[in-house]
């Protein structure tokens, strides 16, 4: 028997991307994802209302970090926002991904969101591949998978007139 007849990697081993496992799995995460998001912000709702004075209060405190002084001047003049923002658009994301629906432009929120949490931690205490990186990874492969047109409400969504006649509005589908 030689080596290449018995290692089960040479050969003809093959991950085809195409498949139902394939969709399965991206509808999955998509899920996950939005369940992730809908649990943080449903969460703050039921403790604090939309007065989540923690967001703003962190923000105020992030000096030194890779945004400069951008999140400490947010705390200090946008609480009015990031205070209901935080849960309301946290829950929102989460149900749209869960849904499937406006999956892409959800997912976009959650970029920006995980963006702002991932380069806004001083220092990089857990280093540069951390969870909020692969929260932000999870989003974008929401986004570039089209996760929606899997078992979600974009794949109706997308067969609407309104839609064939604005075909742009698949980029917030899908």
């Amino acid at each position: 028997m030689s080596y290449q007849s018995s290692n089960p990697l040479v050969g003809e081993t093959e991950f085809a991307l195409d498949g139902p496992w394939a969709t399965y799995w991206i509808a999955f995460l998509r899920v996950v994802t939005g369940w992730w998001f809908f649990h943080a912000g449903i969460t703050k709702i039921i403790e604090s209302g939309f007065s989540y004075s923690y967001g703003s209060a962190y923000m105020q405190q992030m000096s030194g970090t890779a945004l400069g002084g951008i999140p400490v001047w947010m705390g200090n003049n946008l609480a009015w926002l990031i205070e209901p923002g935080v849960p309301l658009f946290e829950t929102l994301i989460g149900l749209a991904l869960m849904a499937g629906a406006v999956t892409r432009l959800a997912a976009f929120g959650g970029v920006i969101f995980m963006i702002l949490f991932w380069i806004g931690n001083a220092g990089f205490g857990n280093g540069v591949v951390n969870s909020d990186l692969m929260g932000l990874l999870m989003f974008l492969t929401v986004i570039v998978l089209a996760a929606g047109r899997y078992y979600g409400l974009d794949a109706l969504i997308e067969e609407t007139a309104v839609v064939k006649q604005n075909p742009k509005l698949r980029y917030l589908l899908g």
